[in-house]
């Protein structure tokens, strides 16, 4: 239940290679960055040709490529290396920082923030999202002020301490994800309500739906379940 295969439908993204020769989905994590570099050393010349890119919005520094039909609104910024597909909308104030890598018809929103980051076709992070070190499957969509931690509190960096990896615990095993930063790995089809927060090392299956305010403990979420919030409220009469 870890493979890459166990979250996304492998068969139906250009961006499979990512993946390939894995164990771990999370493994796919360190490949983006290098992934980039080699589209670009292979040829993939910056750039936007056939895209609609606001005089205001912001490309570069760095190599940026970005596919016919997408649109980028006015404010926002894509900083390179990033390979944008096609069809895809950065909207309004939309901060795509380096190592960004977004599948055809994806959505990046108004306020909405990614770091080495990769979205799969049609997956939106539509409003005020953080999207650090995470990969989003095919059509995930995460509710408006959901956010992907992907540093712990705890795990800060100092003179004589690197920070320390990311462990994943999962059906009662704990994994060395090797990464110092891991965000949250979320399966095709799953949607997030508002204001969700996943904490680092966060695996979610496919075709799960997670209710607004919940924030989600380090550790793996099975396909196909409703992760609900219960809430206890108390009313009393205002008294004048």
């Amino acid at each position: 239940m870890l493979t890459a295969a166990d979250y996304f439908d492998l068969d139906s993204t250009a961006l499979a290679g990512l993946f390939a020769d894995t164990d771990y989905v999370w493994q796919a994590v360190a490949r983006i960055e290098p992934w980039i570099e080699r589209r670009f050393a292979a040829g993939l010349q910056p750039g936007h040709d056939g895209a609609v890119v606001a005089r205001s919005a912001v490309i570069g520094p760095g190599p940026v490529y970005i596919g016919p039909g997408t649109v980028v609104g006015p404010g926002a910024c894509i900083e390179g290396p990033a390979i944008i597909g096609a069809g895809c909308e950065i909207r309004h104030g939309a901060l795509l920082r380096p190592n960004t890598i977004l599948g055809d018809g994806a959505v990046v929103g108004h306020a909405s923030e990614t770091k080495n980051a990769l979205l799969l076709e049609q997956a939106a992070a539509p409003h005020f999202a953080y999207v650090g070190d995470s990969i989003l499957g095919q059509r995930v969509n995460l509710g408006a002020g959901t956010k992907l931690s992907n540093v712990g509190i705890t795990s800060r960096a100092g003179p004589d301490a690197p920070r320390r990896h990311i462990l994943l615990h999962c059906v009662g095993v704990t994994y060395d994800s090797g990464l110092t930063k891991l965000g949250a790995i979320i399966g095709d089809d799953v949607e997030t309500g508002c204001n969700c927060v996943t904490n680092p090392g966060v695996l979610i299956g496919p075709r799960t739906l997670v209710y607004a305010l919940t924030s989600l403990a380090a550790g793996c979420y099975p396909a196909d379940h409703i992760i609900k919030l219960r809430q206890t409220q108390r009313r009393i009469v205002r008294r004048r």
